[in-house]
């Protein structure tokens, strides 16, 4: 009997346990696979926190031109080391806005590249160009006040320093300005944000 009794507990207590066992067996599947199957939350596009766009690769890797170099210097010197810039650098240059935004505190600054100003029949850049008034008034309307990251320009009208308004539209790393879209933005200058753009803006 007292063999029996033994037995008897031990039956039980092998019960209990496997019973314990499988308990958590089937309770810590689910909790497993509530884990791995959430979704992730919706959420607009991640914001670039550095340079993006498919341009940025024809920026120089190192050097003044680079966008290293480009964080120490101000917005117009910035631009004259890039190779990318140089025809807006001329442009810069023969409105003499050098120093106007070299001064300038805080701003942005939509930069064509030298394919955008490609783009325009020559007779009528060379006419453009030849114009400081007219050239004055196309090239502020590519800047606007503050250092715009991403975030702030996702539909944002932006007044510009020519007096006009541009319409900014996107998110996360992809964005127009009016017709325009940046191929390579929020690259940092001393004294501004830059986003690189495939067109040149008319004021209206």
């Amino acid at each position: 009997m007292k063999y029996l009794g033994i037995l008897a507990v031990s039956a039980t207590a092998l019960i209990a346990v496997t019973g314990c066992s499988s308990g958590a067996t089937d309770t810590a599947a689910p909790a497993a696979t509530m884990t791995t199957a959430q979704p992730a939350p919706a959420t607009s596009p991640a914001m670039a926190d550095g340079p993006f766009g498919a341009a940025c690769s024809a920026v120089p890797a190192d050097g003044e031109g680079s966008f290293t170099g480009m964080a120490d210097d101000p917005v117009a010197t910035a631009a004259s080391n890039n190779p990318v810039l140089s025809t807006l650098v001329t442009a810069v240059k023969k409105a003499g806005l050098v120093d106007t935004l070299n001064s300038a505190k805080d701003v942005t600054v939509f930069a064509p590249t030298n394919d955008a100003f490609a783009a325009i029949p020559k007779a009528t850049l060379d006419k453009v160009l030849a114009d400081k008034e007219m050239l004055t008034k196309i090239l502020t309307y590519h800047v606007v006040a503050g250092k715009l990251a991403p975030a702030d320009l996702a539909s944002a009208d932006l007044k510009t320093l020519q007096g006009g308004t541009l319409s900014v539209k996107g998110s996360g790393e992809s964005y127009t300005v009016n017709e325009a879209g940046v191929v390579c933005g929020n690259v940092p200058t001393a004294n501004a944000t830059v986003y690189i753009i495939d067109k040149v803006l008319m004021p209206k």
